[in-house]
């Protein structure tokens, strides 16, 4: 009887929409290094809130999304990756699948790269933890897309200190990433189709970086969106230390720490925290680096402003290791090469974080190479760095239908269901 009442509530959490999640340990091993574990199901009515209600909490830009025409299964993955900059030295870290619950057939997939998030958790794996994440999930995967979504080192499962807008490492986990889930799909009889890049802010630069790697090895990409892209790095951080403007939110500080501590000990400069930040900082933003701290709590101590966080002489470039640092940020420049995959660049007017300027500097670049079209998609006069993302999310969707099917310029319609069509993996202790 015991049994039958935890079934009967565990198919109406999953008809009501909300996750399931599975105990510790309740993984599915495909291959080796390559495990996933099942944590339930958005439905329909779960999908249309995140695309409505919980829309309307995380951004005030104006945007109606067409609902949602299918369930979502959801399932976390472990892999293994490499550092690239550490002698490729092997890590753990993970990421999530959104499978659509639709008819068996040959399944389109987005890669999403997640924007910046202050915690290990706040990721995609956590999906109730990370709005970005549900509202890719809800538009994409409720509409018949594969989405997958890795953490980075990191960030997850990774005890890794954060890759933030670290080139290689980056590439390399969403990488890796594309091929755990190929295994998962092959695993739930799920077959993987086109494949499409898609990020927000860092997730933007990690798409860039993502994309050239895929390139380069010639695994092809159909199309590729980013939205509020900080595509030269050192433009961008540079611009917030001697042009702030009055744009500029607060943590814009943490951003800068976290470069200043990823860098540190991702490319062998110690001692660079402490040349750079002013004694009376080094140590809130040492703590909340390493999460020992939220960011609620730092920005009580830290300043307001990127150039007050800095030491002068580290400003003027007055050691090596400064020195270095900037050269780092030069060489990470994300989209200087020819690439042959189309890229939409989406940018909004009050974006907190970039410019219009950083954002649009791909598209005139592609074009003085031959490259593939490379076009800037302007968001509108009010969407800040939020609502840059809600209007990127519903326009790709659109552009990705569009190159899938040329010509047919069709609307959004409701996925074919066949609940039975993706299997739940058994579970072992």
């Amino acid at each position: 009887m015991k049994k039958l009442i935890t079934a009967v509530c565990l198919t109406v959490l999953g008809l009501c929409g909300l996750p399931v999640h599975a105990g510790p340990g309740d993984y599915k091993e495909v291959n080796s290094g390559v495990k996933y574990q099942y944590l339930g199901e958005y439905g329909v009515g779960r999908l249309n809130k995140i695309l409505t209600s919980e829309l309307a909490s995380f951004s005030s830009f104006p945007m109606v999304y067409p609902p949602a025409g299918n369930p979502v299964k959801l399932y976390k993955v472990v892999y293994h990756t490499v550092i690239p900059e550490d002698n490729n030295r092997p890590v753990q870290v993970s990421g999530l699948i959104a499978i659509p619950v639709v008819k068996a057939g040959v399944l389109p997939v987005v890669s999403y790269q997640h924007g910046t998030v202050f915690s290990r958790t706040e990721v995609p794996s956590s999906p109730e933890e990370s709005m970005e994440t549900r509202l890719m999930v809800a538009r994409f995967a409720g509409q018949g897309y594969i989405v997958i979504a890795a953490d980075y080192i990191g960030k997850g499962v990774s005890q890794e200190h954060d890759s933030w807008l670290v080139k290689e490492s980056t590439a390399q986990a969403c990488l890796d990433m594309l091929q755990a889930a190929r295994a998962v799909c092959a695993s739930l009889n799920v077959v993987p189709g086109e494949l499409f890049l898609s990020g927000w802010s860092q997730g933007s630069f990690s798409t860039s970086a993502f994309l050239r790697r895929l390139e380069t090895i010639g695994i092809p990409v159909k199309a590729a969106a980013m939205a509020s892209a900080p595509n030269d790095i050192y433009l961008c951080v540079t611009r917030w230390i001697h042009v702030p403007s009055d744009l500029d939110v607060n943590w814009l500080v943490a951003t800068a720490a976290m470069l200043v501590n990823s860098y540190e000990h991702y490319y062998d400069l110690p001692g660079l925290s402490t040349t750079a930040m002013k004694p009376q900082y080094w140590q809130t933003a040492h703590d909340f680096c390493n999460n020992t701290i939220t960011w609620e709590q730092a920005e009580k101590s830290l300043p307001g402003k990127v150039k007050d966080l800095f030491q002068e002489d580290f400003l003027n470039h007055g050691s090596l290791v400064s020195s270095r640092f900037f050269q780092q940020m030069q060489r990470n420049c994300s989209y200087n090469w020819r690439s042959k995959t189309p890229a939409h660049y989406y940018y909004g007017l009050i974006d907190e974080v970039v410019t219009p300027y950083m954002v649009k500097l791909p598209v005139e670049y592609q074009q003085t190479l031959g490259g593939a079209q490379a076009q800037a998609v302007f968001a509108g006069e009010n969407a800040d760095h939020r609502g840059t993302f809600v209007f990127a999310v519903n326009d790709q969707k659109r552009w990705f239908d569009e190159l899938r099917n040329p010509g047919s310029h069709a609307e959004d319609k409701p996925a074919v269901q066949m609940p039975d069509s993706i299997s739940t993996p058994q579970t072992k202790s």
